[in-house]
């Protein structure tokens, strides 16, 4: 559930957003394309990855390429999040201890349900995300 680009793909609206309507996206890794969003099915960086022979961006020696830059902006400008910290994070101490601190960061006080990166809102109980030092930039 960790995306060759450096998205956790447990905070992604779609998988979020599916987990509570039908079968949840698989992430990005996984072979089954059931419940994925289109632009994830059709993924440059995904495709890229694949053709190097690797499972992650950080693990190439170009990272971070132009792709994952642009992705990058697009993500720190529209969500306050950064898919290359995600990244290097993940390479320094592994995916378990990025994975728990996500886990800390994105669950929700009142219910423990998910809170989506995309739109600050609980999976479970539809609050709204509660600290501002995460809040997305508009």
């Amino acid at each position: 559930m960790f995306a060759p680009c450096g998205m956790n793909c447990k905070v992604c609206y779609k998988h979020c957003f599916t987990k509570k309507t039908r079968r949840p996206c698989p992430g990005c890794l996984a072979n089954d394309e059931t419940g994925r969003p289109e632009h994830c099915r059709k993924c440059k960086i995904k495709d890229c990855v694949h053709e190097k022979g690797v499972s992650y961006c950080f693990e190439c020696s170009q990272f971070p390429c132009k792709q994952i830059k642009n992705l990058e902006k697009s993500y720190v400008q529209r969500y306050n999040a950064s898919l290359i910290a995600n990244s290097l994070f993940v390479k320094e101490r592994g995916l378990a201890h990025f994975m728990r601190d996500q886990r800390n960061i994105y669950t929700c006080p009142m219910c423990g349900g998910i809170f989506s990166l995309h739109d600050r809102i609980c999976t479970e109980c539809g609050n709204p995300y509660p600290s501002e030092d995460h809040e997305p930039k508009e």
